[in-house]
């Protein structure tokens, strides 16, 4: 590092569900930590992505869609996400430009009025409209907020996120490099891992299998070979949703974990022997120690 003033900061992206947040991540972080789905609620935890530059280092929150809570780990992400607000440098309030306005942006709005950090309102997905509506949802948003600054992006294609991230590194205080310059997340490979394999599970699945999805990963060991064996629990609500995700004779689990293996050999930059079983815990979104035993701690967000 060189004696140029260096800067860093922290910057929650938040939004209503299925906005982008988790495509925006992977593309300013240049590989996948976070999953995407074209369902609501993907993510369920805060993933931290670290992108480091010649004189800057900003450490994006995406944090899960606010939304009305469902069941207690609805509870928990919606927590998790409202948590992060006061403990940023700054503010993504992420849109979708297709959706525009609704309830869950004013229920969002609402609570930005309490936090005294810098809102930048980042308008995705405007490859998909026409540019007359995008001039329209900026009047629209301008009148609910004083937002520091209002950005169109295409988080997909690209558009306009260089200037997004120029505009960020500008505003950011002086400050250390958290992270070493080559770290991308601060979440251990076993959590990229699970997220991984759950993000193929909802691909796959689609509507026929809600988000009663967990994955726990029991080992990871590197075998004599050099191969990596990764052993894990797809976790389900019903007996019903095991055997839509095993298929007919283990057709789509097979799928699953082929598609999973070819992810995770890229991570770990090492061939790997996946192993999938599917386990049934009734209603375990509702109890607490299965919330808990699965990574989700809802203690800590009361």
């Amino acid at each position: 590092m060189t004696n140029k003033e260096f800067k860093s900061g922290f910057i929650t992206i938040i939004g209503r569900p299925n906005v982008g947040k988790s495509t925006f991540l992977n593309r300013v972080i240049g590989q996948k930590i976070a999953i995407m789905s074209d369902k609501a609620q993907t993510t369920r935890n805060t993933i931290q992505g670290v992108l480091t530059t010649e004189d800057a280092q900003i450490v994006f929150i995406d944090t899960p869609g606010i939304h009305k809570p469902k069941h207690r780990l609805g509870d928990f992400m919606v927590k998790l996400a409202e948590n992060t607000l006061n403990e940023v440098d700054a503010i993504l309030f992420m849109i979708n430009a297709e959706e525009g306005f609704g309830r869950g942006d004013q229920y969002i709005i609402d609570r930005l009025e309490r936090v005294k950090k810098p809102v930048y309102l980042i308008i995705n997905k405007i490859d998909r409209i026409h540019p007359d509506k995008l001039f329209q949802l900026i009047t629209e948003y301008k009148d609910k907020f004083d937002f520091k600054e209002i950005i169109p992006i295409s988080a997909l294609e690209g558009n306009n996120v260089t200037h997004l991230l120029e505009v960020l590194t500008d505003q950011l205080p002086e400050g250390p490099q958290y992270y070493p310059k080559d770290q991308v997340t601060d979440h251990p490979e076993r959590f990229i891992i699970s997220e991984l394999i759950r993000e193929k599970v909802l691909h796959h699945t689609r509507e026929e299998v809600p988000h009663s999805i967990a994955v726990v990963i029991e080992k990871i060991e590197k075998n004599p070979d050099e191969k990596v064996l990764v052993q894990a629990n797809i976790i389900v609500e019903r007996s019903t949703q095991k055997g839509i995700i095993i298929g007919k004779q283990g057709s789509m689990l097979k799928k699953i974990g082929h598609q999973a293996r070819r992810d995770i050999e890229r991570l770990l930059g090492n061939k790997v022997y996946l192993e999938l079983w599917v386990k049934v815990k009734k209603d375990w979104r509702n109890q607490e120690r299965y919330l808990s035993e699965f990574g989700f701690n809802p203690d800590d967000y009361r």
